[in-house]
């Protein structure tokens, strides 16, 4: 995908909906979506201001989140966390819109 992402539509809140995964691509949701009932899922929220805040499944099975900040860096998405300059994470963009974020694997 490339320079043709938009970054407003990037900046939300994105819920993994593992359900619709492939064996080379992970898709996110808006947390608006009505997902099926699920144990627990990751998610990402991008602020337009470049502020992350990531959550995921902890140990204990109870939500835990991290702060950080993104960036889109030649369709490429970044997540940094801490001072460092190198990304603690970066998914390749298949394609991107409002409703549907695919990334990758």
């Amino acid at each position: 995908m490339g320079e043709s992402v938009d970054k407003e539509a990037l900046a939300q809140h994105w819920v993994h909906s593992h359900e619709e995964d492939s064996d080379t691509e992970m898709v996110f949701r808006p947390a608006s979506y009505d997902f099926p009932r699920s144990r627990g899922r990751t998610s990402f929220d991008l602020s337009p201001d470049g502020k992350l805040i990531e959550g995921g499944i902890g140990p204990t099975d109870r939500s835990e989140k991290s702060a950080g900040t993104w960036q889109l860096e030649a369709g490429k998405l970044a997540f940094y966390h801490g001072s460092g300059d190198k990304a603690a994470k970066v998914m390749q963009i298949a394609s991107a819109s409002r409703n549907r974020l695919v990334v990758k694997k």
